[in-house]
């Protein structure tokens, strides 16, 4: 199957929620991966929504990811998405200077440099996570062999570049990032200072420029003329928010505490730090090197400080789940829940810790989370494969098939979604939602797939199975 930039999105949006057996995961499948925690999202959100909207973008309608790669790189591609690396996330050292580069990103969509860059490097680009994303979701789908040879033969997020961008273009991004952030009342200043903190690369090779230097070609010219804007608009000196400031380095501290080596962890934030975020980042830490005991003591520490903080109680149905203890994780993921109500990911955490109950009572309650979640998140397809699951469970067995349609079709397996398709069209009731649903995914697979045929020529005499 051939995927457009369209679908390409679709389909990494899927890889990343199938990684999300709780709230943070990540693949590492010999590939890099797209991280998902809704705490970190919502972080991201609160600083990314206003910028989009000063920019005549409709919030909901620009999506963000979070590369698993400690690189210094963020890139935007085709249909308004926005993906930043975690290496830049931890690099930033204020919300200002991660908001900076989020609206000169921004920038570059509202300029309308995607659709003028290079052809050449676009397509590029694209192949590689084409590649990889085919491949990963190969391997979620049960083909391990074939979804490792795909990855074998493409390319590190971290080790390719993203689109570049002419100085003419950079120097305008940067000139709308300043404007944004004035028309939201923040400083244009966090970007220069981001700037400036990497100004050695402007005079390196090529090949030694972190990625995002290497995309977006940096100038004294160009910080001058930014500093210059900043310095007019009236909001230079104007700072982050306290609360700002501590959302950021929580988020920060979650992010160490998963991608980081227990003992740079440790390094970090010892024993004798016993602010928030050094607890925070002791509790994953202390889960990796299998210590639940003072894993358990960390993150009730900070429940004690914070009862009403939903990802706390996150956090701890995480470790007790992934500890091997998903019953006793329920009560924290029905607090979560509780919380933050409404929140897919969430939702899934639950029906995911209900389901190890093994209760056939408690079916009914998983098969309602994951429903609810699906309705918001349809892409989702470790969701799928949990409701797939618990219609196994309850005898319902074409609801099954469905359901595993719907996740053979979220992560890109078009054929293996039709064949599930057409077995559970063939078992439910013509009047059935997900009847006409299955009979939707044939009539989209039919056609991907004959165009697939089509462009590689001729029908083969021997009939076979292609991704």
């Amino acid at each position: 199957m051939t995927l457009n930039y369209k679908s390409m999105i679709s389909s990494l949006r899927a890889l990343a929620l199938a990684m999300c057996c709780v709230a943070f995961a990540a693949t590492q499948a010999h590939a890099q991966s797209l991280l998902r925690d809704t705490e970190i999202e919502e972080t991201l959100r609160e600083f990314t929504d206003p910028i989009l909207r000063a920019g005549g973008l409709s919030p909901s309608s620009v999506d963000i990811y979070i590369v698993n790669d400690p690189s210094l790189n963020a890139f935007v591609t085709r249909g308004q998405n926005i993906f930043l690396h975690s290496g830049l996330i931890l690099e930033a050292d204020t919300p200002n200077q991660l908001k900076g580069v989020i609206a000169h990103e921004t920038g570059h969509i509202t300029g309308g440099h995607i659709v003028r860059s290079d052809y050449g490097n676009r397509s590029a680009y694209g192949s590689m996570l084409i590649a990889a994303g085919v491949g990963l979701a190969a391997i979620l789908a049960g083909e391990g062999q074939a979804g490792a040879l795909i990855l074998g033969g493409s390319q590190q997020f971290g080790a390719l570049e993203a689109l570049s961008y002419s100085r003419v273009n950079e120097s305008a991004a940067d000139q709308y990032a300043a404007e944004y952030m004035e028309r939201t009342g923040q400083s244009g200043a966090g970007l220069i200072e981001f700037f400036e903190k990497f100004r050695a690369q402007e005079v390196l090779s090529q090949a030694r420029r972190y990625p995002y230097f290497r995309g977006h070609p940096l100038s004294s010219d160009r910080i001058d003329a930014l500093r210059e804007r900043v310095r007019d608009s009236g909001y230079e000196d104007i700072t982050d928010t306290p609360e700002e400031m501590h959302k950021h380095k929580m988020m920060q501290a979650k992010l160490r505490g998963f991608l980081d080596g227990p003992a740079q962890v440790y390094s970090r934030f010892p024993l004798s730090d016993q602010t928030k975020p050094a607890r925070y980042a002791r509790a994953v830490a202390n889960f990796k090197q299998a210590d639940l005991r003072n894993s358990i003591k960390e993150i009730d520490s900070l429940i004690a400080d914070e009862p009403e903080n939903p990802y706390f109680h996150e956090l701890k149905a995480q470790i007790l789940y992934e500890s091997g203890q998903g019953t006793a994780a329920i009560e924290p993921a029905r607090r979560a829940l509780e919380l933050k109500p409404g929140s897919p990911l969430l939702e899934i955490a639950l029906a995911q810790a209900t389901l190890q109950t093994r209760d056939p009572g408690d079916f009914p309650k998983a098969e309602a989370l994951l429903k609810s979640a699906l309705q918001k998140e349809s892409s989702n397809s470790y969701g799928w494969y949990l409701l797939a699951d618990v219609y196994e469970r309850q005898g319902q067995t074409s609801l099954a098939k469905y359901a595993t349609a719907e996740r053979f079709y979220a992560i890109g397996d078009i054929a293996s979604a039709r064949s599930f398709a057409q077995r559970a069209q063939e078992e439910l009731s013509r009047d059935l939602p997900q009847w006409r649903r299955a009979s939707d995914i044939i009539v989209v697979a039919d056609t991907q797939l004959a165009q697939k045929r089509g462009r590689r020529g001729p029908k083969p005499l021997v009939s076979f199975t292609s991704r």
